[in-house]
């Protein structure tokens, strides 16, 4: 199994390492990055290239990843797909809605099956255990949901390369993407519109850090490409808190909440069905579901996961890893997440910002028939 990447940063490394760790058959043949920061998780040795499709001629992989910054993905995907390579491509998948639609023409051609994505909460044991009892809670009537992020991963968006809408395509896309794939697999549907609120009010001047040990928390999480080194003062575009509303196309509502900056983190959700109700917690770990004549349907407690496996995304990046292995040696033949899933989870995020850019609701009614057009779809 010979694999190749674009981009060999701590998400990609990590990742690629679970792969090899999965995979011993795996060889990393080629990478290409002008500035490697992780290059030992998949071996020094491992031959570095100028560019991406001489890499791909050169070494014919079996899979070719791609963990560059989203800004990059769409040019490197249509790469690997006129290459005939299979692609494994972080989230988000690409950063605009133009950059989308032109996916979405290349994926009718190519086929969807051409793309595996990492958006990993849909590999979560949460979400696998969601599923099981999602039927016996009846229609899902609404929902609310968040995602809050320490300080120090917040400092972390502020310095990095992501803190540029132009380079990540913004927080709600880049961070967010993820839950709101997730809340679209329970709706079994997708927002028709959308209203959104936010803006930047912690991380600014007048509350940078007046203590050493604040200091170092703001600077315990490593950023190479394009840096800064004061999240506080940076000139970066992307926001630190945002609230959306969602109406889906069945009539489902969801309240969603994220903020950069709270010490005690969680990542939320509760789903109101006619018929019952489920309430989690990634973070905190546990899922608890239970039905309207108060049975409690399932009530599961993750914080005893193995620590090694759940040092990432809550267990969930092993749990991937697992499925896409599977897959690659044909032991099943689909996975829980696909990249339609992720354009479509892409184009609402995006929806969310302009709702709040603008101040207006965005009807996606016309991005839909758009999107659906390409019949990728069956």
């Amino acid at each position: 199994m010979k694999v190749v990447t674009a981009g060999i940063g701590l998400r990609a490394g990590h990742v690629l390492s679970i792969l090899k760790e999965a995979m011993p058959e795996v060889a990393f043949v080629g990478y290409y990055d002008p500035q490697p920061t992780y290059l030992e998780m998949i071996g020094t040795q491992t031959p570095r290239f100028d560019d991406v499709e001489a890499m791909l001629a050169e070494t014919k992989p079996d899979l070719f990843f791609v963990g560059s910054p989203n800004s990059f993905h769409l040019e490197h995907i249509k790469i690997g797909l006129k290459a005939g390579v299979r692609i494994f491509t972080e989230k988000p998948v690409v950063t605009t809605k133009q950059d989308t639609m032109e996916l979405a023409a290349l994926l009718a051609e190519h086929s969807t099956n051409s793309v595996m994505v990492g958006l990993v909460l849909r590999y979560s044991q949460h979400m696998v255990d969601l599923r099981t009892v999602l039927d016996q809670l009846g229609p899902v009537v609404s929902l609310e949901a968040n995602e809050h992020i320490g300080p120090y991963h917040g400092a972390f968006f502020m310095r990095d390369w992501r803190r540029m809408i132009k380079w990540s395509g913004g927080f709600m896309l880049e961070k967010c993407c993820h839950d709101i794939d997730i809340y679209n697999m329970v709706t079994g549907s997708r927002p028709s519109k959308v209203a959104s609120f936010g803006g930047r009010k912690s991380f600014v001047p007048e509350f940078s850090p007046t203590s050493n040990t604040e200091n170092e928390i703001m600077h315990r999480k490593k950023s190479v490409w394009e840096n800064v080194d004061d999240p506080f003062r940076s000139d970066g575009d992307i926001i630190d808190h945002q609230t959306a509303i969602l109406h889906y196309e069945n009539g489902a509502s969801l309240a969603f909440h994220t903020n950069l900056n709270v010490p005690d983190e969680h990542r939320r959700f509760c789903v109101m069905g006619a018929l019952g109700m489920a309430e989690g917690d990634f973070v905190r770990g546990h899922l608890k579901a239970t039905a309207r004549d108060g049975t409690v349907l399932a009530n599961h407690d993750y914080t005893q996961m193995d620590a090694a496996r759940a040092s990432a995304h809550y267990g969930a990046d092993h749990m991937m890893v697992d499925d896409i292995v599977a897959f690659l040696t044909g032991k099943t033949d689909s996975l829980p997440v696909g990249v339609v899933d992720a354009l479509e989870a892409g184009l609402a995020a995006m929806a969310i910002d302009e709702a709040r850019i603008t101040g207006q609701i965005v009807d996606l009614t016309d991005t839909w028939t758009e999107f659906d057009s390409y019949g990728l779809r069956t």
